[in-house]
């Protein structure tokens, strides 16, 4: 039997913040490739203390639902799950390329597979895209358009930077836009003043979050101008100092970050059938199905 464990931050205070793990919980269940599949919070219940707890199987994955590597996803986690002979070199990362390390949960007798968090998968990249997509309703959006990638950043973690730079970088190689850049919110290039780094008139932003909260919601769609209050929304697309601004939210949101987890577990050994290309499949229909709302 395996089982997948999917570990995210959650809050007191945003009854939102963990949407979408239950919902990239909910999509992989549907896919059957996993005996267990469960969820655990650092602010909410069930926590990671106690998750490995509630698991039958013997052959455990724990897929961190974050972003970057940083003081989560290398001490938080590993402390709490209680997993023996953890060293931050067994990831062998500089910072964006974690993968995962196989050790022995004390106390619970189960081998588990600890994985790099989400936000740095190459396969990220594509539900950046897609991102793109859903909010233009547009699946071939990119000749036209160009791409802001929006990180946090900070001084104290410089892997929150280095995951936003990965991935606009990765999408720039590709060519489908026509400008992409990474911003951020509190380090420079600064989303406030998007509409200085690019001459192409429409400009897809999304955020680098997983889910949607008081920094997607509330700060950064006042800080680029949609809105002088966000209590009132904004439009979709907003005219911004002769700009179209198409804002996306958070992309931990977007369906196709299931995929992500799945990839991230099948990385460590997980058997998972054809579940990508069913996750792709299923998330690229419900996609499609919003956009035409």
């Amino acid at each position: 039997m395996q089982a997948l464990v999917i570990v995210a931050h959650g809050s007191h205070l945003n009854p939102d913040a963990s949407t979408p793990t239950y919902d990239h919980a909910d999509t992989i269940r549907e896919a059957g490739v996993f005996d267990e599949v469960r969820t655990a919070f650092w602010k909410e219940e069930p926590s990671f203390r106690e998750v490995l707890r509630t698991v039958e199987s013997e052959e455990v994955y724990v897929v961190p639902l974050f972003i970057s590597e940083g003081y989560f996803t290398e001490e938080v986690i590993p402390r709490e799950l209680r997993l023996e002979g953890w060293d931050l070199e067994q990831w062998d990362s500089d910072g964006t390329s974690a993968t995962h390390a196989t050790l022995e949960a004390a106390d619970v007798d189960k081998t588990i597979h600890y994985c790099g968090p989400v936000g740095t998968h190459d396969a990220m990249s594509d539900v950046i895209v897609r991102r793109a997509e859903t909010v233009t309703g547009d699946s071939e959006a990119g000749e036209g358009f160009a791409l802001a990638v929006v990180g946090h950043g900070t001084e104290r973690n410089e892997n929150s930077a280095k995951a936003v730079h990965l991935h606009a970088d990765r999408i720039a190689e590709t060519g489908r836009f026509d400008e992409v850049k990474a911003l951020f919110m509190d380090e420079d290039p600064e989303i406030d003043d998007v509409t200085d780094f690019f001459e192409t008139t429409d400009i897809v932003v999304v955020p680098l979050f997983i889910a949607d909260g008081y920094h997607t919601q509330e700060d950064i769609p006042e800080d680029m101008g949609l809105t002088d209050d966000y209590r009132t929304g904004w439009e979709t697309p907003a005219e911004v100092d002769g700009h179209r601004i198409w804002y996306a939210g958070a992309v931990g949101t977007e369906g196709l970050t299931a995929d992500v987890v799945i990839e991230r577990a099948a990385d460590a050994g997980a058997d998972v059938g054809d579940a990508i290309e069913t996750v792709r499949h299923r998330t690229r229909s419900d996609a499609n199905a919003s956009a035409g709302d």
